[in-house]
């Protein structure tokens, strides 16, 4: 009788033993909202992130892209990232200076002036941004250069004086922006992103600051024919998740899952670029006419930041980041 319950406990054991290694793996789902739509090359890199994710996981690890701003505006996505309603979002510039100030720096008008520049200075500074976000409650996965800030306006704008006598609308999640622009003298008139459009044809705006790919989305060059042909300042994107979630994330899969990320981050800046100038021939095609400024104009607006970039220091822009990055752009003009 003890033998029987023996083998009968042992054959009890084996079956639970077995149906343990059979079972399914604990899958992690991580909700990621984006304002991108989903039907751009950056929408469909996502989602191929997504797969990525689940692939290098062995399908543990799930990333469920939210697309199309469904998660509402970059402030709720924050809201519900520190909630935990979702656990990852993709957030511009100006989302990340709400976890990282140092970031909006990279925004000061006119400090950084072309690709070959801001490449120069991410070499030192993108670091110090990650470990910025990563002291927080989140974890930064990628930092991605999403494009150009443009001026498009009703009247051709070569130099400030031209921009001063316009009424530029400003939209109120870029606040920051906005007062560098009124320290500066112009006239700036805060407008909702999806108003900007009405407010221009309907001439309670003149002018308006946008990267190209969202001006040609808005359809706001249909007002604003006018694009000055110089950099204004580029703008960031990041793809982050809040620290409850990337705990959660078995360590074994961490390298790889951040090594995926940052190469699809990469396959991003390259379609952006390819958005950016498909955007600019797009409109051009229908009527935008691109104000070209020489090298004497380009000083002047140069020179215009620099009086009042002391205004600025210390309030709307972090002074020690911004000794750091104009220290880089010194020593690399100077080697040109």
């Amino acid at each position: 009788m003890k033998k029987k319950v023996f083998l009968f406990v042992l054959a009890a054991m084996l079956l639970s033993v077995r149906a343990y290694a059979q079972r399914p793996p604990r899958q992690i789902v991580i909700k990621l909202a984006s304002m991108v739509p989903e039907n751009t090359e950056w929408g469909q890199a996502l989602n191929k992130l997504a797969a990525e994710w689940s692939r290098v996981s062995n399908g543990e690890v799930r990333l469920q892209v939210y697309a199309n701003g469904t998660q509402g505006s970059e402030d709720a996505v924050l809201q519900k990232l520190n909630m935990n309603t979702i656990q990852a979002a993709v957030l511009t510039s100006f989302g990340l200076n709400k976890i990282a100030p140092d970031i909006l720096t990279l925004s000061c008008p006119f400090l950084i002036r072309n690709d070959a520049e801001l490449t120069e200075v991410l070499k030192t500074v993108k670091k110090d941004f990650e470990a910025q976000i990563n002291s927080q409650n989140y974890f930064s996965l990628a930092l991605i250069r999403g494009g150009w800030i443009k001026f498009f306006s009703r009247n051709p704008v070569f130099v400030p004086a031209d921009l001063k006598i316009q009424k530029v609308g400003s939209i109120p999640s870029e606040p920051e922006l906005a007062q560098a622009f009124r320290i500066m003298g112009y006239q700036v008139v805060m407008v909702d992103q999806s108003r900007l459009l009405i407010a221009l044809r309907g001439g309670s705006i003149d002018a308006v600051y946008q990267s190209p790919m969202a001006a040609a989305g808005f359809q706001l060059f249909g007002a604003a024919k006018n694009m000055a042909a110089i950099n204004i300042a580029p703008f960031m994107a990041g793809i982050v998740l809040n620290k409850h979630a990337w705990n959660s994330i078995p360590d074994r899969y961490k390298n790889e899952l951040i090594r995926v990320t940052q190469r699809i981050g990469v396959e991003i800046e390259s379609s952006l670029l390819k958005l950016e100038n498909d955007a600019i021939r797009q409109m051009k095609n229908y009527g935008l006419v691109e104000n070209q400024i020489n090298s004497r104009q380009q000083q002047e607006w140069y020179n215009d930041m620099a009086r009042v970039t002391p205004n600025l220091l210390g309030t709307t822009f972090n002074r020690a980041m911004y000794t750091k990055i104009d220290g880089i752009l010194r020593s690399y003009r100077s080697r040109q």
